[in-house]
């Protein structure tokens, strides 16, 4: 077995987890949201993407490009968040909470091609 691999895909998984078990939930109720998941998905997915940088295939290319845009998307809820608590007069709103997980939502469907992506070049390795 190749350690290298299977901490390779565990990140990737925990990753695209992590991240559906934020955005599951009402889309608008910041009860059904936590604050340290959405940190929890944004820390996993930028270590998925450092390990993703050595793989010089063209399906290494293309899952290096599925985890910038979770990273991107994860960042921007993110910022959102941060700024619908310590700036919006409002505070945290429905309508800036249904962004934030909207904006989750996007990185999840990056990271459920990543994960797909991952076991088809896993089922065309032959031994």
């Amino acid at each position: 077995m190749n350690t290298e691999k299977v901490v390779f895909a565990f990140f990737i998984l925990l990753s695209m987890t992590l991240n559906f078990g934020f955005v599951l939930g009402d889309i608008d109720n910041p009860e059904h949201h936590n604050v340290y998941e959405l940190y929890a998905a944004v820390v996993v997915s930028l270590v998925a993407t450092i390990m993703k940088f050595g793989d010089r295939t063209h399906v290494g290319a293309v899952l290096l490009a599925t985890s910038l845009v979770a990273d991107l998307q994860l960042i921007a809820a993110t910022i959102v968040w941060a700024f619908a608590n310590h700036l919006h007069v409002a505070g945290l709103s429905p309508a800036m909470m249904a962004s934030i997980v909207s904006l989750s939502a996007g990185a999840l469907l990056a990271n459920v091609t990543s994960v797909i992506l991952l076991i088809l070049e896993t089922m065309m390795v032959r031994h």
